[in-house]
């Protein structure tokens, strides 16, 4: 009896239920994981304008507040700062094209004398015996390198000028935006607002007073750093002689300030070749007073400055610029500093706060740390 019992075949094992389930959500998932992905990727360059637009619209609601308390229509006085905006960046861009065009064509009609002190200064400096001759049948040798190169650059013409039709809309793109959400600024936030309680409100509305600070506190220090750096670059510009001083030093005090990291080297790239091209020693003075004020700058200028504006720690900047331009390149190193300043903001005000305690590694000599130190203690 046990022996035909063991011949009987064991009836099969069914799939589990919620195995086809997993398996349907598994690929439901998968197929939306692909589809967010490739709306994300098409709607990228959407996010940024979004972002550079708020950006704008928070710089520039401080004054529009401003001209609104005194009777001017919101829509007015955000048309008036936005056309203010587009007209000084626009005069900048002017002035700096012109002179670059000028320097330009004097090289082309003077590239002779260039080349022949620009190689008897190597050749005294450092002992060599370059032919200033050979150089010069170089570069006006119809089928040389040098005018085969300029010659491809010709080519080019026509993809700038796509792409400077691009950049003109994304402009006027980031300009409507920014214009829509200043001037229906309390519209937006009333609209918010009410689908929240009370007490989420008044989280709200602090998050973005916070973010109209830290925005209008960054601009403010840049601005301030720009028109100190302008100043002294004016100055020694004068000094040494280079064309047209005011405005290089504009150039090198707007781009320093406004392109975190490298805006130091990038500005200081037109001055050294424009003064190159009048004498090799003064674009090496350049070089050297760049240098030697970007120090200055970096450890009594700008960290006093900054305190007071974005109070913001030096290491957290540096951090924020070196992220957001990895993440979004030179627009996310700008926008990277006004944003991580308004996020240490709300974690240093975010949750109870203790007395410190008496220590070496706390304490500081600073007037300002003890000033601030009494002023918590009062409030508290």
């Amino acid at each position: 009896m046990s022996h035909v019992e063991s011949e009987i075949p064991t009836p099969p094992q069914r799939m589990p239920k919620w195995v086809p389930r997993a398996i349907l959500l598994f690929w439901l998932g998968f197929l939306a994981t692909l589809v967010t992905r490739e709306i994300f990727k098409q709607l990228s360059n959407f996010f940024i304008l979004l972002l550079i637009s708020l950006f704008l619209a928070l710089a520039i609601e401080p004054a529009v507040n401003r001209l609104a308390a005194r009777g001017w229509s919101r829509g007015s006085a955000t048309a008036l700062m936005i056309v203010g905006v587009f007209v000084a960046v626009i005069s900048f861009s002017a002035a700096i094209g012109t002179l670059v065009a000028t320097q330009a064509q004097d090289l082309l009609d003077n590239r002779d004398q260039y080349v022949t002190e620009t190689v008897d200064f190597i050749n005294d400096t450092f002992g060599t015996t370059i032919s200033a001759q050979s150089w010069i049948d170089t570069i006006g040798d119809p089928d040389g390198s040098v005018q085969n190169f300029f010659s491809s650059q010709q080519d080019r013409v026509v993809g700038l000028s796509l792409g400077a039709l691009s950049g003109l809309l994304q402009v006027l793109s980031i300009t409507l935006f920014a214009f829509y959400l200043i001037s229906d600024g309390p519209r937006l936030r009333r609209a918010i607002c009410g689908r929240l309680s009370a007490d989420k409100q008044k989280v709200v509305l602090n998050v973005w007073n916070l973010a109209i600070q830290k925005t209008g506190g960054y601009i403010y220090s840049r601005a301030l750093l720009a028109l100190i750096s302008a100043f002294f670059h004016w100055i020694a510009f004068q000094a040494i002689g280079t064309p047209a001083p005011v405005a290089l030093a504009v150039w090198v005090g707007l781009i320093s300030q406004f392109l975190p990291v490298v805006g130091t080297y990038l500005a200081g790239i037109l001055p050294v070749l424009l003064a190159f091209l009048d004498s090799p020693v003064k674009a090496l003075i350049v070089i050297v007073f760049i240098a030697v004020y970007q120090q200055l700058e970096n450890f009594l200028l700008a960290p006093r400055i900054t305190a007071k504006t974005l109070e913001l720690h030096a290491a957290v900047a540096f951090g924020a610029a070196i992220a957001g331009g990895a993440v979004l390149g030179p627009i996310g190193a700008v926008l990277a500093l006004p944003f991580a300043a308004m996020v240490q903001g709300i974690v240093g005000n975010w949750g109870h706060r203790f007395e410190i305690i008496d220590d070496p590694l706390v304490e500081s000599k600073s007037p300002k740390s003890s000033s601030s130190g009494k002023l918590f203690k009062k409030q508290k």
